[in-house]
């Protein structure tokens, strides 16, 4: 467990991977979630989510160069993870994100 919690364990890892899942693609999507993570904490974390294989990143556009993130199977599995954090935080959390019910379904 405390491989994994190396890997996803921190708040910034969680929000990018819950935000993948709900369609946001490029670093302006990502940048613009409500929780405001800073530029240089989001940069990090998709390099360190793609070093793990947890996610992919495909150029859309070559001038300028603009890629968009994309979830490997491998970060798809974490779906179930985020599902019981979002239910747990929604019991205890006063504040906490409601997820829209596709994402609690998916």
């Amino acid at each position: 467990m405390v491989n994994s919690l190396d890997i996803v364990g921190d708040k910034w890892t969680l929000v990018v991977l819950r935000d993948l899942h709900c369609g946001k693609k490029t670093y302006n999507d990502l940048v613009n979630s409500p929780e405001k993570i800073p530029t240089n904490r989001l940069a990090e974390r998709l390099k360190r989510l793609e070093a793990e294989g947890i996610i992919s990143k495909v150029a859309y556009q070559h001038r300028p160069k603009r890629y968009e993130y994309l979830l490997t199977q491998k970060g798809k599995d974490i779906l179930p993870i985020l599902q019981e954090l979002a239910r747990w935080g929604n019991k205890y959390v006063e504040g906490s994100w409601i997820p829209p019910e596709w994402f609690m379904k998916a």
